[in-house]
């Protein structure tokens, strides 16, 4: 009986070792990521009925008589960003500072230029005010091309002014989503807390280029005459001029035309950058004896690269009033063009004189701008309105983001169909 007694007492000992090593080593699988599994089991069973739910509770219990409220729903997709380029000329100053901050936003990534061609004091006054300004210091996301490029409109250099903007993007934030390209001529028509609401749903990968294949007159006008554009060599600005000598179309890639305004993603900006295909750089060198190569450099990229080509939406998101056929500059808006841009339903319009009043009724009626200031958001704080930045990933959307979201509904059925793309 003693030896069955001592034997017994030599297993305890063991016994409670053991247990104890057991319960460490749970303890550690728990904090080592057997939780989540836990929690994927659960959010299971939350597809099956309330009634065969794990946590279910009989009425009895004291934690059914607690009124948790309603679980907060999933998160969805963050808020998108824009990177913008403002770039003008000789005498664009004002324009662009007020395009600038019509357009602004704290989310949002900003370069801005003036080529060549305008006064260094232009320059300097702009680099001064950026530098100085309270919100612009503050948040970091306006930056200057200090480095001025000579940009001749109708020549390819206007296509490597983009390029740059592009990679300096790329370059100091990759926490952006589109990259649109403005001129200090154009203003938009919507607040940006309207355009990221807007954009908030869409596949990040669309491009909005509008395009054709149908060149009709440029054919023989702008793809088969040779030009020199004087801005890849010259300090001085000139006009472009001909050659002697011209060329048939080409057969290694089908040519596309179409605006010179386009909104590209973050995808396809990195494709015509970085280059990983050969394509962009021989297209680059292809349009550099092209005329008016920035109506046809992004869309002849896109609608030639098959994965591509499925991501174009055929619009520029512009209101622009041309001639039939369209000349080469469109026409200037005026008070008398108002209602045809909000019926529109467009994100931005051009070409503006400066200060003309139609922009003072935009500012009144779309953006609820004050003169001088920023187009008013969510993100607005401190007082005069907009002295200070708020929280940043709160939008208020209003009229406006209806408006551009019925045409990109309207737009991207057309492309989903294929009816209207790369055609």
């Amino acid at each position: 009986m003693v030896s069955m007694l001592n034997m017994e007492k030599k297993w305890v000992f063991p016994l409670v070792i053991t247990s104890l090593i057991c319960t460490i080593l749970v303890v550690t699988c728990f904090n080592m990521g057997l939780v989540s599994s836990v929690h994927k089991i659960n959010s299971i069973f939350s597809i099956f009925p309330a009634h065969i739910s794990m946590n279910q509770r009989k009425p009895g219990y004291a934690e059914s008589k607690i009124d948790t409220g309603p679980l907060p729903p999933p998160s969805g997709p963050a808020l998108p960003r824009f990177a913008y380029l403002v770039s003008g000329s000789k005498g664009d100053l004002e324009k662009l500072w007020r395009t600038l901050h019509a357009l602004y936003h704290p989310r949002n990534q900003y370069v801005v230029h003036l080529d060549l061609e305008a006064p260094a004091v232009e320059r300097v006054t702009l680099a001064s005010r950026i530098a100085n300004h309270t919100v612009f210091s503050k948040v970091g996301n306006v930056y200057m091309i200090t480095k001025a490029n000579m940009v001749t409109y109708r020549g390819p250099t206007m296509v490597a002014n983009t390029l740059h903007a592009c990679a300096i993007h790329l370059n100091r934030s990759k926490n952006w989503d589109w990259f649109i390209n403005l001129s200090a001529s154009d203003y938009p028509l919507v607040t940006q807390d309207d355009l990221i609401d807007a954009f908030s749903d869409l596949n990040r990968n669309l491009n909005f280029i509008e395009h054709t294949s149908q060149l009709g007159w440029k054919a023989d006008k702008r793809a088969m005459p040779l030009i020199i554009d004087p801005g890849l060599y010259m300090s001085a600005k000139s006009d472009i001029f001909w050659t002697s000598q011209r060329r048939a179309l080409p057969t290694a890639f089908k040519l596309f035309t179409g605006s010179a305004w386009t909104v590209l993603s973050h995808s396809f900006v990195e494709f015509c950058v970085w280059g990983w295909d050969n394509l962009p750089r021989t297209l680059l060198m292809y349009y550099t004896n092209f005329l008016s190569s920035p109506e046809g450099y992004f869309q002849t990229v896109v609608c030639n690269v098959p994965e591509f080509a499925k991501t174009v939406v055929n619009h520029d998101l512009h209101y622009i009033s041309w001639d039939t056929p369209p000349k080469q500059h469109p026409h200037i808006l005026t008070l008398n063009d108002m209602d045809k841009m909000v019926r529109s339903n467009a994100a931005f319009a051009r070409k503006f004189s400066q200060d003309d009043p139609v922009l003072d009724k935009i500012d009144k009626d779309l953006l609820g701008r004050e003169k001088g200031s920023f187009t008013p958001g969510a993100w607005c704080s401190g007082e005069p309105k907009c002295l200070k930045v708020g929280d940043m990933n709160k939008i208020k959307p209003g009229p406006g983001a209806q408006r551009v979201r019925q045409l990109i509904a309207k737009l991207s059925t057309k492309a989903i169909l294929g009816r209207d793309q790369c055609k």
